[in-house]
């Protein structure tokens, strides 16, 4: 079905291109669906929805980042320093004395964090050089061939634990956020859409008034002149005409600022004169609050965005509680070496071991660290009632979209027939008036239940496809085509 879709967009632009390229045929008939599928890949919308997404998805790909070992290289070559530095003797006292060292340094080491501790280990191994200068030359290499070290934090919130909880649902509200924003910009379409339909039915509506006006009023002249009518009756034809003319003068004009406010939208160039054609078709849906509420509650960014401020809000009670004290551990095994040589360097080694366990804990901070717990569960609290009164309201506007979705499918078969029997009652009056069987003030009367009845069924239809995009957005499903709506995110990434 994508497929099509994209081949469907793919020849309607070849064709408006080549429309452009040899300058005729600038007249472009565009459907709904032609429409809101130009409007996904050319509108600023949709280049802002992509921005977004591609913001996210970097945002993902530096959170798996930090799950992977890191290797790196570190260098200092060289490093040179001529200058007095202190000096204690044996016997306590201290002096100044002169350096001129050469020195250069190396490590290699990968890094890798610990999910399930918060801690970090690494793996490194460093090469050492100092070069004498001065009076009795020499050089001195220090090889650690391989080291071990764990820096681990005891007792504090485990912030890498958290991220694994959170930031799959942030990437997870991001795509959905991004499927949502397409849908919007359907139902932004919809409406540059109707608003042009409807001015260009308006103008024909015009134009048929007029035409019929103008037969009219001759037809009056005739009569007129033949004494079959009043004078009152030939003025009334008059105007007629004339509110005829001014009514469509001003339809022409609000035609043109319509067409002009789509052709920017989509991106089209100003020379090219939209047709939008009636979508007198319309998808079928049976749709009930349980099913959308269902699937709104597994697809839509909301409900994702209210799990992760509640994931949010229990890591910044477990990060206060986390600093009420502060324990680390340090620790590192491994094996050094010193010699003139390098080689030397790395055959006389021995053990290098280190480890440190440091803390903090406050005993008289009058209740600082007791209060930001205090204050991280009471914001939670807030939190977690916001978000049932946030889901209240939408599990309510949902109900509502979907009770008038379902009125709406009724309203538009009335109205479709409405139009059709105001139409054939019109043309019947006038063909009536035409023999003398009616009053002005009839034709007048069923010429405005032609037109309202007109503008009404193309209202419902463009209040059909605004509650239907509506309801796409919010459940991020496709009734017509049965299943969810979705994308490859990294090829959209990948394109950008």
């Amino acid at each position: 079905m994508k497929s099509r879709r994209f081949l469907r967009l793919t020849i309607f632009i070849l064709a408006l291109a080549a429309t452009a390229v040899y300058g005729y045929g600038r007249e472009l008939h565009l459907t709904l669906d032609d429409a809101i599928a130009m409007a996904r890949v050319q509108s600023v919308e949709a280049a802002s929805a992509l921005d977004e997404l591609r913001a996210a998805y970097w945002e993902w790909r530096t959170f798996r980042a930090d799950q992977l070992p890191e290797l790196s290289f570190n260098a200092t070559a060289p490093s040179y320093a001529k200058q007095y530095s202190s000096y204690m003797d044996e016997n306590g006292e201290y002096s100044f004395v002169r350096t001129n060292t050469l020195q250069a340094h190396g490590e290699l080491s990968v890094k890798q964090n610990i999910a399930l501790t918060g801690g970090k280990v690494s793996l490194s191994s460093s090469l050492d050089f100092l070069r004498q200068l001065d009076g009795d030359k020499y050089n001195r290499f220090m090889t650690v061939p391989v080291a071990l070290t764990l820096d681990q934090p005891l007792f504090g919130v485990n912030t890498m634990k958290w991220n694994r909880r959170i930031e799959p649902v942030r990437y997870s509200e991001a795509k959905a956020a991004f499927l949502s924003a397409t849908e919007d910009v359907a139902r932004l379409t919809v409406d540059y859409y109707f608003n042009l339909l409807m001015s260009m039915e308006n103008v024909a509506i015009a134009e048929q008034n007029l035409e019929n006006a103008s037969l009219l009023y001759k037809v009056a002249q005739e009569k007129r002149a033949m004494g079959k009518i009043s004078r009152n009756d030939l003025l009334q034809m008059e105007l007629n005409e004339i509110e005829a003319r001014s009514a469509l003068t001003d339809t022409r004009s609000s035609l043109k600022a319509m067409m002009f406010k789509l052709r920017t939208f989509l991106g089209l160039g100003e020379d090219l004169e939209i047709v939008p054609v009636v979508p007198e078709a319309v998808p079928e849906a049976d749709i009930t609050y349980g099913d959308a509420l269902e699937r709104a509650t597994a697809n839509n960014k909301f409900m994702k965005s209210m799990l992760r401020e509640q994931l949010e809000a229990d890591y910044e009670v477990a990060r206060a509680k986390g600093d009420l004290r502060e324990i680390n551990l340090f620790a590192r095994i491994g094996y050094s070496g010193t010699d003139p040589e390098i080689g030397g360097a790395y055959g006389r080694l021995k053990s290098n071991e280190l480890a440190s366990v440091g803390f903090s804990i406050p005993l008289v901070d009058w209740g600082k660290r007791r209060g930001k717990v205090k204050v991280a569960e009471s914001r939670r609290r807030v939190s977690e009632s916001r978000i049932r009164q946030e889901t209240l309201n939408f599990n309510q506007e949902l109900f509502i979209l979907v009770e008038r979705f379902a009125n709406q499918q009724a309203q538009l078969e009335l109205s479709t027939r409405a139009s059709e029997i105001a139409a054939q009652r019109y043309q019947t009056n006038v063909e009536t008036y035409l023999i003398g069987m009616l009053s002005p003030l009839e034709l007048n009367d069923s010429r405005t239940s032609k037109d309202s009845s007109r503008r009404d069924y193309v209202t419902q239809l463009y209040k059909f496809w605004t509650y239907w995009y509506q309801l796409r957005s919010l459940t991020l499903y496709d009734y017509s085509g049965r299943c969810d709506i979705n994308a490859d995110f990294e090829k959209l990434v990948k394109n950008m």
